[in-house]
């Protein structure tokens, strides 16, 4: 969950000139092709948005990001989960094979989120504090963090489907910011005043259309990519007083899946987000929402109970709940086999390790206060669309 707080607009700062560059590509011939070892085809998604890449596999948006399908750029990548801290305003670096921590850095004011560049070459520490919030640079290959960046409010980074920008969701000021990824200028700005705490979004099958949740104000945010127009919005039914977060399209490509902490639930929309066709419940406090490599299971977290809950993709239906103990699982990522889930402990100041094969809980590991958005490295796929691992 995010921070409590609605700011009026302010004037935009100047940016740092002391950043160690850090520029997406888009991907090269070796990650656009390779087999797929995901679910079952469907059929084709298209035409595409400009400039985005080709799915090896019809029918599933994750095709390219089976398990261990790992890129030749990231292959030697050195094995890292980055946590960042929101209260002690730093990320820990822990060693996947041992559970040990074996490093620490500063992650900006309020660091909420590790997100992958584009290329997967650099990993950015999202820190969301006003007005002093910016990016922490990661080298990807050695885990060395680069010189802080000023920007204003990034609570939350993604990128076009084209690589070109990098999207500041700045949900403070109820605003997106795109970025130049050469030059990290800022080239667009675009505020949605109705969308208290725009937070977490995805891109439908096409990369066309992108959906937001709006945390504080129970509602979704449905903008067509190139234009940023407002092509639709939804107010939430399941609570009166809603609070939508983690925001995914299904493998298929068929549905999005919203979690909502105050619903205790999944809100299912279709592909194009046109209509709500349906809701979930899971647990209390449903707050992240993470696919199997295979593709045919989606993972929810329910930060205020501490349980994750499995969905079957195909029946959109809870098939089991894993729970861990006086715990509160919020946002994480899959290792790149897809057989251990991490999660941050928001509450609780600790990561958990849970096995994907019986849900069995193999560690808790202590880390900094406030524990949010940790990602684990390298990944599967061939380029970030953001988020902690939104990677195609």
């Amino acid at each position: 969950m995010s921070r409590r707080r609605l700011l009026a607009a302010v004037p935009i700062l100047f940016l740092s000139a002391g950043f160690v560059a850090c520029t997406s590509r888009e991907p090269t011939k070796e990650t656009l092709t390779g087999p797929s070892t995901a679910a079952p085809s469907g059929p084709a998604f298209g035409p595409l948005a400009a400039g985005m890449p080709p799915y090896p596999t019809a029918g599933n948006v994750y095709a390219a990001a089976g398990p261990d399908q790992l890129a030749g750029q990231v292959r030697g990548d050195r094995p890292m989960v980055y946590v960042p801290n929101t209260k002690s305003n730093d990320v820990w670096m822990i060693d996947p094979a041992t559970y040990k921590v074996v490093g620490k850095f500063a992650g900006g004011p309020e660091p909420q989120h590790v997100v992958p560049s584009y290329d997967l070459r650099t990993l950015y520490v999202a820190s969301s504090q006003t007005p002093s919030g910016g990016l922490v640079p990661v080298d990807a290959r050695t885990g060395k963090p680069g010189q802080f960046r000023n920007l204003e409010d990034v609570y939350n980074l993604y990128f076009t489907p084209d690589g070109k920008q990098a999207i500041v969701v700045a949900e403070a000021y109820q605003r997106l910011d795109f970025y130049d990824v050469s030059t990290w200028q800022r080239v667009r700005s675009v505020r949605f005043p109705e969308c208290g705490g725009i937070n977490h979004m995805d891109y439908s099958a096409d990369g066309r259309t992108m959906l937001f949740s709006c945390e504080f104000a129970n509602r979704m945010l449905v903008l067509d990519t190139a234009s940023l127009r407002k092509l639709r919005d939804f107010r939430l039914t399941e609570a009166s007083d809603g609070m939508p977060q983690d925001t995914r399209l299904t493998p298929d490509g068929q549905h999005f899946l919203v979690a909502d902490m105050r619903a205790h639930g999944v809100y299912v929309f279709d592909g194009q987000a046109t209509r709500q066709t349906g809701f979930i419940r899971t647990g209390r406090g449903a707050h992240g929402i993470y696919f199997s490599r295979d593709a045919r299971l989606a993972y929810v977290t329910n930060r205020d109970e501490g349980s994750v809950t499995v969905l079957d993709l195909a029946r959109l239906k809870p098939t089991t709940t894993w729970r861990i103990p006086g715990g509160s699982p919020d946002m994480g990522a899959l290792t790149a086999d897809g057989k251990q889930l991490w999660l941050s402990g928001r509450y609780h100041d600790e990561v958990y390790v849970l096995s994907t094969d019986t849900g069995k809980l193999l560690a808790r590991i202590p880390v900094g206060r406030g524990p949010h958005g940790l990602t684990v490295w390298p990944q599967p796929g061939r380029y970030s669309l953001g988020h902690t691992g939104n990677i195609r």
